[in-house]
């Protein structure tokens, strides 16, 4: 076996489901199915970037850890690829395919949750807004604008490397060009590549307004090591907007990162290149607020 390869988190268990490989639209994804429990479904959602159905990182799976770990406590689950090529805006990258796996575990479980990662969190609003569900589990979702998260994190992984100063004044260069977007501006002065079209999409989305509009029960997740979303300019929109809601569940875990990997000190890139897996805490904790939903 080599060391880079993914192998299953010590709190998951082979033996209590079957993973079957489905279409969910026009991209592959993986359906789990518990021997036991069955009330519940999620389908999870990747964050921002070519990610798998898996959220593969390095030799990391988050997504198929916590779906494996879910399905041990009883907790069926759908998730799946991106579509090849740059999509044309969010809602084109998430949502249809989103929306078609919240109508297959509809014929499987009593009640469907939309489970989100980063972007995949931010997004995860508006595949309510396009189907029913139970409710929305936010993992590390972003709240703060993407295009000032990007500035302040590359100033970030600046001040741990200076190789990346020179790509961070690419990135402020690219978010400038923002303040005059327009439908022809070339992909290649925006942002990460991204076309005109995805970012106007972005640019009119509110991640938390759509949330309070959806009025679902949620569960909050954020690690306090997490350079990405982060609780100062993230977590803080949320609990402004929902502390007050008791449908609403936010949990801080200190010692994890964007991934929800353990660890401590400074994180950074480098730590998603050696195995880790989902905290078992978070597992434990979404899995019992599901159950209790």
């Amino acid at each position: 076996m080599r060391t880079d390869e993914w192998t299953p988190p010590s709190y998951a268990d082979p033996d209590a489901f079957e993973e079957h490989e489905v279409a969910v639209g026009s991209v592959g994804g993986a359906l789990v199915s518990p021997h036991t429990g069955g009330r519940a479904g999620v389908v999870l959602l990747s964050g921002g970037g070519p990610f798998d159905r898996d959220g593969t990182a390095g030799p990391n799976k988050p997504l198929k850890d916590l779906a494996w770990g879910l399905a041990g406590r009883g907790i069926a689950s759908v998730r799946f690829d991106k579509p090849s090529g740059q999509a044309a805006t969010m809602t084109d990258e998430y949502v249809p395919f989103a929306a078609e796996a919240v109508r297959r575990l509809r014929d499987l479980v009593e009640r469907v949750f939309v489970v989100g990662h980063s972007m995949g969190g931010k997004v995860a609003p508006r595949v309510a807004e396009a189907v029913p569900a139970d409710g929305l589990v936010l993992l590390a979702a972003d709240a703060e604008p993407m295009h000032r998260a990007a500035v302040r994190v590359t100033r970030h992984l600046a001040s741990l490397d200076p190789a990346y100063a020179e790509f961070g004044a690419q990135i402020e260069r690219q978010v400038a060009a923002l303040d005059v977007l327009t439908p022809d501006t070339p992909s290649a002065d925006l942002p990460f590549g991204l076309p005109a079209s995805y970012w106007a999409d972005l640019l009119g989305y509110d991640p938390v307004a759509a949330a309070g509009a959806a009025g679902l029960p949620m569960f909050v997740g954020q690690g306090g090591r997490d350079y990405q979303v982060t609780l100062a300019d993230d977590l803080s929109r949320w609990r402004a907007a929902f502390d007050a809601r008791p449908d609403v569940t936010f949990r801080v875990y200190e010692a994890d990162d964007h991934m929800f990997f353990p660890g401590s000190g400074p994180s950074g890139p480098v730590d998603h290149l050696r195995p880790q897996h989902v905290d078992e805490e978070v597992v434990v904790d979404v899995a019992a607020w599901l159950v209790a939903h």
